[in-house]
Protein backbone atom coordinates (compact mmCIF):
# COMPACT_ATOMS: atom_id res chain seq x y z
CA UNK A 1 0.00 0.00 0.00
CA UNK A 2 2.94 2.16 1.07
CA UNK A 3 4.88 1.47 -2.50
CA UNK A 4 1.76 2.08 -4.35
CA UNK A 5 1.26 5.32 -2.48
CA UNK A 6 5.07 6.16 -3.51
CA UNK A 7 4.61 5.30 -7.15
CA UNK A 8 1.65 7.40 -7.61
CA UNK A 9 3.20 10.50 -5.92
CA UNK A 10 6.52 9.73 -7.93
CA UNK A 11 4.65 9.13 -11.29
CA UNK A 12 2.09 12.51 -10.41
CA UNK A 13 5.91 14.29 -9.53
CA UNK A 14 7.27 13.12 -13.05
CA UNK A 15 4.25 13.66 -14.86
CA UNK A 16 4.02 17.18 -13.28
CA UNK A 17 7.81 17.85 -14.56
CA UNK A 18 7.33 16.81 -18.03
CA UNK A 19 4.39 18.89 -18.53
CA UNK A 20 6.32 21.79 -16.97
CA UNK A 21 9.26 21.34 -19.52
CA UNK A 22 6.40 20.30 -22.40
CA UNK A 23 4.84 23.43 -21.68
CA UNK A 24 8.21 26.00 -21.11
CA UNK A 25 9.27 24.43 -24.28
CA UNK A 26 6.05 25.34 -26.25
CA UNK A 27 6.04 28.56 -24.31
CA UNK A 28 9.96 29.35 -26.00
CA UNK A 29 8.63 28.34 -29.57
CA UNK A 30 5.94 30.89 -29.10
CA UNK A 31 7.71 33.63 -28.18
CA UNK A 32 10.15 32.47 -30.72
CA UNK A 33 7.60 33.11 -33.15
CA UNK A 34 6.00 35.80 -31.60
CA UNK A 35 9.84 37.63 -31.97
CA UNK A 36 10.75 36.72 -35.60
CA UNK A 37 6.97 37.99 -36.62
CA UNK A 38 7.79 41.46 -34.22
CA UNK A 39 11.34 41.61 -35.82
CA UNK A 40 9.38 40.76 -39.35
CA UNK A 41 6.90 43.76 -38.94
CA UNK A 42 9.89 46.03 -37.43
CA UNK A 43 11.87 45.81 -40.91
CA UNK A 44 8.71 46.31 -43.08
CA UNK A 45 7.88 49.30 -40.97
CA UNK A 46 11.68 50.67 -41.16
CA UNK A 47 11.63 49.74 -44.77
CA UNK A 48 8.52 52.24 -45.37
CA UNK A 49 9.75 55.03 -42.96
CA UNK A 50 13.32 54.68 -45.01
CA UNK A 51 11.31 54.67 -48.48
CA UNK A 52 9.06 58.10 -46.85
CA UNK A 53 12.57 59.28 -45.60
CA UNK A 54 14.20 59.22 -49.32
CA UNK A 55 10.95 60.52 -51.12
CA UNK A 56 11.09 63.49 -48.87
CA UNK A 57 14.74 64.09 -49.08
CA UNK A 58 14.02 63.70 -52.67
CA UNK A 59 11.52 66.58 -53.03
CA UNK A 60 13.35 68.74 -50.57
CA UNK A 61 16.12 68.30 -53.14
CA UNK A 62 14.12 69.21 -55.65
CA UNK A 63 12.71 72.22 -54.12
CA UNK A 64 16.05 73.66 -53.38
CA UNK A 65 17.25 72.82 -56.47
CA UNK A 66 13.87 75.10 -58.40
CA UNK A 67 14.61 77.86 -55.93
CA UNK A 68 18.44 77.97 -56.61
CA UNK A 69 17.73 78.05 -59.91
CA UNK A 70 15.11 80.73 -59.90
CA UNK A 71 17.40 82.83 -57.84
CA UNK A 72 19.88 82.10 -60.32
CA UNK A 73 17.77 83.47 -62.51
CA UNK A 74 16.90 86.44 -61.44
CA UNK A 75 20.38 87.39 -60.82
CA UNK A 76 21.52 86.60 -64.34
CA UNK A 77 18.15 89.10 -65.26
CA UNK A 78 19.73 92.14 -63.12
CA UNK A 79 23.03 91.76 -64.21
CA UNK A 80 21.69 91.99 -67.48
CA UNK A 81 19.50 94.88 -66.89
CA UNK A 82 22.45 96.38 -65.17
CA UNK A 83 24.74 95.58 -68.27
CA UNK A 84 21.78 97.36 -70.55
CA UNK A 85 21.61 100.35 -68.69
CA UNK A 86 25.59 100.89 -68.43
CA UNK A 87 25.32 100.66 -72.56
CA UNK A 88 22.64 103.05 -72.41
CA UNK A 89 24.53 105.43 -70.25
CA UNK A 90 28.02 104.82 -72.00
CA UNK A 91 25.80 105.56 -75.22
CA UNK A 92 24.48 108.78 -73.85
CA UNK A 93 28.00 109.61 -72.64
CA UNK A 94 29.47 109.36 -75.91
CA UNK A 95 26.51 111.64 -76.83
CA UNK A 96 27.05 114.22 -74.43
CA UNK A 97 30.60 114.73 -74.87
CA UNK A 98 30.27 115.02 -78.89
CA UNK A 99 27.66 117.92 -77.94
CA UNK A 100 29.91 119.36 -75.63
CA UNK A 101 32.94 118.98 -77.95
CA UNK A 102 30.56 120.53 -80.75
CA UNK A 103 29.55 123.90 -78.28
CA UNK A 104 33.33 123.84 -77.25
CA UNK A 105 34.31 124.37 -81.29
CA UNK A 106 31.26 127.12 -81.40
CA UNK A 107 32.45 129.08 -78.02
CA UNK A 108 36.37 129.33 -79.57
CA UNK A 109 34.96 130.49 -82.65
CA UNK A 110 32.61 133.21 -80.89
CA UNK A 111 35.42 134.06 -78.82
CA UNK A 112 37.96 134.39 -81.78
CA UNK A 113 34.87 136.62 -83.39
CA UNK A 114 34.32 139.30 -79.93
CA UNK A 115 38.03 139.29 -79.61
CA UNK A 116 38.17 140.74 -83.29
CA UNK A 117 35.18 143.06 -82.21
CA UNK A 118 36.74 144.40 -78.90
CA UNK A 119 40.27 145.09 -81.11
CA UNK A 120 38.04 147.26 -82.75
CA UNK A 121 35.90 148.84 -80.30
CA UNK A 122 39.20 149.44 -78.38
CA UNK A 123 40.60 151.70 -81.89
CA UNK A 124 37.36 153.09 -82.05
CA UNK A 125 37.80 154.31 -78.40
CA UNK A 126 41.25 155.62 -78.65
CA UNK A 127 39.81 157.79 -81.89
CA UNK A 128 36.53 158.99 -79.49
CA UNK A 129 39.35 159.80 -77.25
CA UNK A 130 41.51 161.91 -79.19
CA UNK A 131 38.51 164.10 -81.18
CA UNK A 132 37.05 164.38 -77.58
CA UNK A 133 40.15 165.90 -76.19
CA UNK A 134 40.87 167.85 -79.34
CA UNK A 135 37.25 169.23 -78.38
CA UNK A 136 38.06 170.11 -74.76
CA UNK A 137 40.91 171.67 -76.37
CA UNK A 138 38.80 173.96 -78.49
CA UNK A 139 36.25 174.77 -75.97
CA UNK A 140 38.82 175.91 -73.55
CA UNK A 141 40.20 178.46 -75.99
CA UNK A 142 37.19 179.39 -77.05
CA UNK A 143 35.99 180.17 -73.27
CA UNK A 144 39.00 180.84 -71.72
CA UNK A 145 38.58 178.49 -68.77
CA UNK A 146 39.90 175.06 -67.97
CA UNK A 147 37.61 171.90 -68.00
CA UNK A 148 38.28 172.26 -64.08
CA UNK A 149 37.33 175.66 -63.71
CA UNK A 150 33.70 175.15 -65.88
CA UNK A 151 32.93 172.21 -63.98
CA UNK A 152 32.99 173.90 -60.68
CA UNK A 153 31.25 176.92 -61.81
CA UNK A 154 28.33 174.42 -63.05
CA UNK A 155 28.39 172.28 -59.95
CA UNK A 156 27.88 175.62 -58.06
CA UNK A 157 25.14 177.23 -60.28
CA UNK A 158 23.28 173.70 -60.20
CA UNK A 159 23.67 173.03 -56.11
CA UNK A 160 22.56 176.26 -55.46
CA UNK A 161 19.39 176.68 -57.40
CA UNK A 162 18.85 172.76 -56.87
CA UNK A 163 18.77 174.29 -52.55
CA UNK A 164 16.66 177.16 -53.57
CA UNK A 165 14.14 174.61 -55.37
CA UNK A 166 14.41 172.06 -52.08
CA UNK A 167 13.76 174.66 -49.70
CA UNK A 168 10.52 176.29 -51.32
CA UNK A 169 9.44 172.12 -51.79
CA UNK A 170 10.15 171.61 -48.31
CA UNK A 171 8.28 174.53 -46.62
CA UNK A 172 5.42 173.92 -48.86
CA UNK A 173 5.28 170.34 -47.52
CA UNK A 174 5.64 171.44 -43.97
CA UNK A 175 2.66 173.72 -44.53
CA UNK A 176 0.51 171.16 -46.26
CA UNK A 177 1.50 168.59 -43.65
CA UNK A 178 0.93 170.88 -40.62
CA UNK A 179 -2.66 171.57 -42.56
CA UNK A 180 -2.98 168.02 -43.13
CA UNK A 181 -2.30 166.81 -39.93
CA UNK A 182 -4.68 169.34 -37.92
CA UNK A 183 -7.35 168.86 -40.00
CA UNK A 184 -7.02 165.33 -39.40
CA UNK A 185 -6.40 165.52 -36.14
CA UNK A 186 -9.75 167.52 -35.69
CA UNK A 187 -11.83 165.37 -37.51
CA UNK A 188 -11.02 162.35 -35.65
CA UNK A 189 -11.24 164.01 -32.23
CA UNK A 190 -15.09 165.25 -33.95
CA UNK A 191 -16.02 162.11 -35.01
CA UNK A 192 -14.82 159.95 -31.94
CA UNK A 193 -16.59 162.32 -28.91
CA UNK A 194 -20.03 162.74 -31.36
CA UNK A 195 -19.62 159.10 -31.50
CA UNK A 196 -19.33 158.29 -28.21
CA UNK A 197 -21.70 161.03 -26.68
CA UNK A 198 -22.81 159.84 -23.39
CA UNK A 199 -24.67 161.25 -19.77
CA UNK A 200 -22.42 161.65 -16.74
CA UNK A 201 -23.76 160.76 -12.84
CA UNK A 202 -22.79 163.05 -10.47
CA UNK A 203 -21.93 161.54 -6.93
CA UNK A 204 -22.37 163.37 -3.40
CA UNK A 205 -20.36 162.47 -0.40
CA UNK A 206 -24.19 161.81 1.42
CA UNK A 207 -26.87 159.19 0.81
CA UNK A 208 -30.73 159.78 1.76
CA UNK A 209 -32.53 156.72 3.50
CA UNK A 210 -36.19 157.21 3.10
CA UNK A 211 -38.72 155.88 5.86
CA UNK A 212 -42.37 156.04 5.98
CA UNK A 213 -42.96 157.85 9.27
CA UNK A 214 -41.04 159.32 11.64
CA UNK A 215 -41.66 156.77 14.17
CA UNK A 216 -38.69 154.80 12.85
CA UNK A 217 -35.93 157.04 13.95
CA UNK A 218 -36.83 156.59 17.74
CA UNK A 219 -36.10 152.74 16.60
CA UNK A 220 -33.18 153.04 14.42
CA UNK A 221 -31.53 155.52 17.32
CA UNK A 222 -32.45 152.93 20.24
CA UNK A 223 -32.21 153.25 24.28
CA UNK A 224 -29.65 155.68 24.85
CA UNK A 225 -28.53 155.52 21.20
CA UNK A 226 -26.69 152.20 21.19
CA UNK A 227 -28.59 150.81 17.71
CA UNK A 228 -27.09 154.02 16.05
CA UNK A 229 -23.82 153.87 17.14
CA UNK A 230 -23.39 150.55 16.59
CA UNK A 231 -24.34 151.22 13.13
CA UNK A 232 -21.86 154.13 12.91
CA UNK A 233 -19.11 151.32 14.54
CA UNK A 234 -20.30 147.97 12.35
CA UNK A 235 -19.87 150.57 8.65
CA UNK A 236 -17.94 153.19 9.30
CA UNK A 237 -20.62 156.12 8.50
CA UNK A 238 -22.46 158.73 10.11
CA UNK A 239 -25.94 158.73 10.51
CA UNK A 240 -27.27 162.10 10.96
CA UNK A 241 -30.77 161.69 12.53
CA UNK A 242 -32.51 165.18 12.64
CA UNK A 243 -35.96 167.12 12.14
CA UNK A 244 -36.07 166.46 7.82
CA UNK A 245 -39.46 164.54 7.80
CA UNK A 246 -39.37 161.13 6.54
CA UNK A 247 -35.56 161.00 5.75
CA UNK A 248 -32.29 159.53 7.12
CA UNK A 249 -29.13 161.09 6.11
CA UNK A 250 -26.18 158.58 5.63
CA UNK A 251 -22.30 161.08 5.23
CA UNK A 252 -18.98 159.22 4.34
CA UNK A 253 -16.85 159.71 1.43
CA UNK A 254 -16.62 156.10 0.46
CA UNK A 255 -19.42 155.47 -1.42
CA UNK A 256 -19.09 151.72 -0.83
CA UNK A 257 -19.78 152.05 3.06
CA UNK A 258 -22.62 154.92 2.74
CA UNK A 259 -24.50 151.46 0.05
CA UNK A 260 -23.87 149.45 2.80
CA UNK A 261 -25.51 151.38 5.52
CA UNK A 262 -28.18 152.00 3.37
CA UNK A 263 -28.73 148.75 2.47
CA UNK A 264 -28.79 147.72 6.00
CA UNK A 265 -30.94 149.91 7.17
CA UNK A 266 -33.35 149.42 4.61
CA UNK A 267 -33.46 145.34 5.90
CA UNK A 268 -33.16 146.33 9.23
CA UNK A 269 -36.08 148.52 9.08
CA UNK A 270 -38.25 145.81 6.86
CA UNK A 271 -37.25 143.06 9.21
CA UNK A 272 -38.01 145.48 12.33
CA UNK A 273 -35.37 143.59 14.76
CA UNK A 274 -33.13 146.50 15.36
CA UNK A 275 -30.69 145.86 18.38
CA UNK A 276 -26.53 145.83 18.10
CA UNK A 277 -26.15 141.90 17.57
CA UNK A 278 -28.68 142.13 14.68
CA UNK A 279 -27.19 145.07 13.38
CA UNK A 280 -23.47 143.37 13.25
CA UNK A 281 -25.28 140.41 11.43
CA UNK A 282 -26.98 142.51 8.80
CA UNK A 283 -23.92 144.81 8.35
CA UNK A 284 -21.73 141.82 7.46
CA UNK A 285 -24.40 139.98 5.40
CA UNK A 286 -24.47 143.10 3.54
CA UNK A 287 -20.87 143.64 2.92
CA UNK A 288 -20.82 139.80 1.25
CA UNK A 289 -23.62 141.21 -0.67
CA UNK A 290 -21.92 144.48 -1.95
CA UNK A 291 -18.77 142.09 -2.60
CA UNK A 292 -20.64 139.33 -5.03
CA UNK A 293 -22.82 142.69 -6.19
CA UNK A 294 -19.23 144.63 -7.04
CA UNK A 295 -17.78 141.37 -8.84
CA UNK A 296 -20.89 140.94 -11.16
CA UNK A 297 -20.40 144.48 -12.37
CA UNK A 298 -17.05 143.50 -12.90
CA UNK A 299 -18.37 140.82 -15.05
CA UNK A 300 -21.11 142.50 -16.74
CA UNK A 301 -19.11 145.67 -17.90
CA UNK A 302 -15.78 143.55 -19.34
CA UNK A 303 -18.74 141.19 -20.88
CA UNK A 304 -20.77 144.47 -22.41
CA UNK A 305 -17.62 145.67 -23.68
CA UNK A 306 -16.42 142.84 -25.48
CA UNK A 307 -13.15 142.36 -23.17
CA UNK A 308 -11.97 138.87 -22.32
CA UNK A 309 -9.35 137.19 -20.60
CA UNK A 310 -8.80 139.51 -17.43
CA UNK A 311 -7.57 138.68 -14.34
CA UNK A 312 -10.60 137.77 -11.80
CA UNK A 313 -9.00 140.71 -9.38
CA UNK A 314 -8.94 143.50 -12.34
CA UNK A 315 -12.75 142.39 -12.83
CA UNK A 316 -12.99 143.12 -9.14
CA UNK A 317 -11.50 146.67 -9.52
CA UNK A 318 -13.36 147.56 -12.37
CA UNK A 319 -16.59 146.62 -10.58
CA UNK A 320 -15.61 148.48 -7.65
CA UNK A 321 -15.03 151.92 -9.88
CA UNK A 322 -18.91 152.17 -9.70
CA UNK A 323 -18.83 153.46 -6.37
CA UNK A 324 -16.53 156.02 -6.60
CA UNK A 325 -16.52 159.37 -8.21
CA UNK A 326 -13.97 161.84 -9.13
CA UNK A 327 -14.74 165.50 -9.21
CA UNK A 328 -18.35 164.42 -9.53
CA UNK A 329 -17.72 161.99 -12.19
CA UNK A 330 -18.63 158.53 -11.81
CA UNK A 331 -15.20 156.53 -12.28
CA UNK A 332 -16.92 153.52 -13.95
CA UNK A 333 -18.67 155.92 -16.40
CA UNK A 334 -15.53 157.90 -17.26
CA UNK A 335 -13.63 154.41 -17.68
CA UNK A 336 -16.17 153.26 -20.06
CA UNK A 337 -15.95 156.43 -21.83
CA UNK A 338 -12.56 156.57 -22.17
CA UNK A 339 -12.53 152.63 -23.32
CA UNK A 340 -15.34 153.50 -26.39
CA UNK A 341 -13.39 157.00 -27.23
CA UNK A 342 -9.95 155.28 -27.29
CA UNK A 343 -11.11 152.03 -29.28
CA UNK A 344 -12.98 154.48 -31.84
CA UNK A 345 -10.00 156.55 -32.30
CA UNK A 346 -7.17 153.71 -32.39
CA UNK A 347 -9.54 152.52 -35.43
CA UNK A 348 -9.32 155.82 -37.41
CA UNK A 349 -5.63 156.13 -36.90
CA UNK A 350 -5.50 151.77 -37.89
CA UNK A 351 -4.32 150.92 -34.62
CA UNK A 352 -5.43 147.36 -32.54
CA UNK A 353 -8.87 148.75 -30.92
CA UNK A 354 -8.85 146.22 -28.33
CA UNK A 355 -6.05 146.89 -26.95
CA UNK A 356 -6.87 150.34 -26.79
CA UNK A 357 -10.58 149.88 -25.42
CA UNK A 358 -8.53 147.50 -22.91
CA UNK A 359 -6.17 150.53 -21.28
CA UNK A 360 -9.07 152.95 -21.55
CA UNK A 361 -11.17 150.83 -18.85
CA UNK A 362 -7.86 150.02 -16.71
CA UNK A 363 -6.57 153.69 -16.66
CA UNK A 364 -8.07 154.68 -13.56
CA UNK A 365 -7.82 151.39 -11.42
CA UNK A 366 -4.86 152.76 -9.21
CA UNK A 367 -8.03 154.76 -7.37
CA UNK A 368 -9.73 151.82 -6.13
CA UNK A 369 -6.43 149.84 -5.50
CA UNK A 370 -7.28 147.96 -1.62
CA UNK A 371 -3.71 149.29 -0.74
CA UNK A 372 -2.76 153.00 0.54
CA UNK A 373 0.06 154.15 -0.68
CA UNK A 374 1.27 157.86 -1.32
CA UNK A 375 2.06 157.08 -5.48
CA UNK A 376 0.10 158.65 -8.08
CA UNK A 377 -2.92 156.79 -8.98
CA UNK A 378 -1.64 155.99 -12.59
CA UNK A 379 1.44 154.24 -11.19
CA UNK A 380 -0.26 152.58 -8.55
CA UNK A 381 -2.25 151.38 -11.64
CA UNK A 382 0.24 150.69 -13.97
CA UNK A 383 1.77 148.12 -10.87
CA UNK A 384 -1.38 146.69 -10.76
CA UNK A 385 -1.71 145.88 -14.48
CA UNK A 386 1.90 144.35 -14.50
CA UNK A 387 0.98 142.54 -11.48
CA UNK A 388 -2.06 140.83 -13.20
CA UNK A 389 -0.17 139.94 -16.34
CA UNK A 390 -1.35 142.95 -18.41
CA UNK A 391 0.59 143.59 -21.81
CA UNK A 392 3.46 146.37 -21.41
CA UNK A 393 1.74 148.48 -24.26
CA UNK A 394 -1.87 148.36 -21.85
CA UNK A 395 0.77 148.88 -18.70
CA UNK A 396 2.05 152.16 -20.32
CA UNK A 397 -0.87 153.06 -21.22
CA UNK A 398 -1.91 153.23 -18.19
CA UNK A 399 0.91 154.82 -16.38
CA UNK A 400 1.49 157.26 -19.01
CA UNK A 401 -2.17 159.14 -19.06
CA UNK A 402 -1.25 161.55 -16.44
CA UNK A 403 2.45 161.31 -17.59
CA UNK A 404 4.17 160.15 -14.79
CA UNK A 405 5.91 157.82 -17.11
CA UNK A 406 7.54 157.96 -20.49
CA UNK A 407 5.46 157.23 -23.40
CA UNK A 408 6.51 153.92 -25.09
CA UNK A 409 3.75 152.97 -27.25
CA UNK A 410 1.05 154.72 -29.59
CA UNK A 411 -1.80 153.66 -27.64
CA UNK A 412 -0.82 155.89 -24.54
CA UNK A 413 -1.15 159.44 -26.42
CA UNK A 414 -4.76 158.01 -27.02
CA UNK A 415 -5.51 157.14 -23.50
CA UNK A 416 -4.44 160.61 -22.82
CA UNK A 417 -6.03 162.19 -25.07
CA UNK A 418 -9.39 160.43 -24.60
CA UNK A 419 -9.08 161.20 -20.69
CA UNK A 420 -8.73 164.71 -21.53
CA UNK A 421 -11.87 164.30 -23.48
CA UNK A 422 -14.07 162.79 -21.30
CA UNK A 423 -13.39 164.83 -17.79
CA UNK A 424 -13.04 168.26 -19.84
CA UNK A 425 -16.23 168.33 -21.60
CA UNK A 426 -18.89 170.15 -20.72
CA UNK A 427 -20.93 169.05 -17.54
CA UNK A 428 -18.56 166.18 -16.93
CA UNK A 429 -17.22 166.94 -13.42
CA UNK A 430 -18.36 169.21 -10.81
CA UNK A 431 -16.46 170.87 -8.53
CA UNK A 432 -17.10 172.76 -5.45
CA UNK A 433 -17.87 176.50 -5.59
CA UNK A 434 -14.79 177.50 -3.23
CA UNK A 435 -11.93 174.88 -4.69
CA UNK A 436 -12.74 176.32 -8.14
CA UNK A 437 -12.40 180.04 -7.20
CA UNK A 438 -9.42 179.00 -5.54
CA UNK A 439 -7.70 177.30 -8.40
CA UNK A 440 -8.89 180.16 -11.26
CA UNK A 441 -6.63 182.15 -8.33
CA UNK A 442 -4.19 180.33 -8.68
CA UNK A 443 -3.47 180.19 -11.83
CA UNK A 444 -3.52 184.11 -12.14
CA UNK A 445 -1.18 184.65 -9.42
CA UNK A 446 1.10 182.17 -10.91
CA UNK A 447 1.09 183.30 -13.89
CA UNK A 448 1.31 187.37 -12.12
CA UNK A 449 4.83 185.95 -10.51
CA UNK A 450 6.48 186.32 -13.73
CA UNK A 451 8.67 189.66 -14.58
CA UNK A 452 7.21 191.37 -17.58
CA UNK A 453 3.42 190.41 -17.20
CA UNK A 454 0.89 193.05 -16.79
CA UNK A 455 -2.60 191.30 -16.32
CA UNK A 456 -3.53 187.75 -16.26
CA UNK A 457 -7.15 186.13 -17.04
CA UNK A 458 -8.49 182.70 -16.59
CA UNK A 459 -11.46 182.26 -18.80
CA UNK A 460 -13.60 179.26 -20.03
CA UNK A 461 -14.06 178.28 -16.65
CA UNK A 462 -10.15 177.54 -15.91
CA UNK A 463 -9.84 176.42 -19.38
CA UNK A 464 -7.83 179.12 -20.36
CA UNK A 465 -5.24 181.83 -19.11
CA UNK A 466 -4.57 184.89 -21.30
CA UNK A 467 -1.84 186.68 -19.95
CA UNK A 468 -0.88 190.30 -21.43
CA UNK A 469 2.80 191.40 -20.96
CA UNK A 470 4.42 194.71 -21.83
CA UNK A 471 5.96 194.91 -25.28
CA UNK A 472 8.67 197.12 -24.05
CA UNK A 473 9.90 194.55 -21.38
CA UNK A 474 9.55 191.07 -23.26
CA UNK A 475 10.40 190.18 -26.67
CA UNK A 476 8.26 188.10 -29.46
CA UNK A 477 10.80 185.40 -28.73
CA UNK A 478 10.81 185.85 -24.69
CA UNK A 479 6.81 185.67 -24.97
CA UNK A 480 6.96 182.25 -26.48
CA UNK A 481 9.21 180.94 -23.96
CA UNK A 482 6.78 182.46 -21.33
CA UNK A 483 4.09 180.21 -22.56
CA UNK A 484 6.27 177.16 -22.33
CA UNK A 485 7.73 177.83 -18.62
CA UNK A 486 4.28 178.89 -17.62
CA UNK A 487 2.30 175.58 -19.18
CA UNK A 488 5.31 173.57 -17.42
CA UNK A 489 4.82 175.35 -13.76
CA UNK A 490 0.38 174.97 -14.01
CA UNK A 491 1.32 170.87 -14.98
CA UNK A 492 3.92 170.48 -12.22
CA UNK A 493 2.41 172.37 -9.56
CA UNK A 494 -1.59 172.33 -10.05
CA UNK A 495 -4.30 170.22 -9.97
CA UNK A 496 -6.74 170.34 -12.47
CA UNK A 497 -9.17 168.18 -14.84
CA UNK A 498 -8.20 168.19 -18.83
CA UNK A 499 -5.80 170.69 -19.97
CA UNK A 500 -5.34 174.70 -19.48
CA UNK A 501 -4.28 176.62 -22.50
CA UNK A 502 -2.11 179.24 -21.99
CA UNK A 503 -2.13 182.64 -24.39
CA UNK A 504 0.81 184.72 -24.29
CA UNK A 505 -0.17 188.41 -25.89
CA UNK A 506 1.78 190.66 -26.76
CA UNK A 507 1.06 194.29 -28.48
CA UNK A 508 2.74 197.52 -29.79
CA UNK A 509 0.52 200.58 -29.40
CA UNK A 510 1.75 203.90 -31.72
CA UNK A 511 -0.48 206.67 -30.26
CA UNK A 512 0.15 210.46 -31.81
CA UNK A 513 -2.45 213.38 -31.72
CA UNK A 514 -2.98 215.68 -34.53
CA UNK A 515 -3.47 219.07 -33.62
Amino acid sequence: METTTIIILISSVGSFIIGSIVSSIIQKKRNAKKSMQIIKEAKSEAEVLKKDKILEAKEKFLQLKSEHEKYITEKNNEIANKENRLKQKESNYSQRMEEINKKQKELSVLKDGLNTQFEILNKKQSELEKAHSKQIEQLEVISGLSASEAKSQLIESLKANAKTEALAQIKDIVEEAKMTASMEAKKIVIETIQRNATEFSSENAVSVFNIDNDEIKGRIIGREGRNIRALEAATGVEIIVDDTPEAIILSAFDPIRREVARLSLHKLVSDGRIHPARIEEVVAKTKKQIEQEIIEIGKRTTIDMGIHGMHHELIRLIGKMKYRASYGQNLLQHSKEVAELAAVMAAELGLNAKIAKRAGLLHDIGKVSDTETDQPHALLGMKLAEKFKEKPEICNAIGAHHEEVEMTGLISPIVLACDAISGARPGARREVAESYIKRLNNLEELALSYPGVVKTFAIQAGRELRVIVGSEKINDMEAEQLSYDLSQKIQNEMTYPGQIKITVIRETRSVAYAK
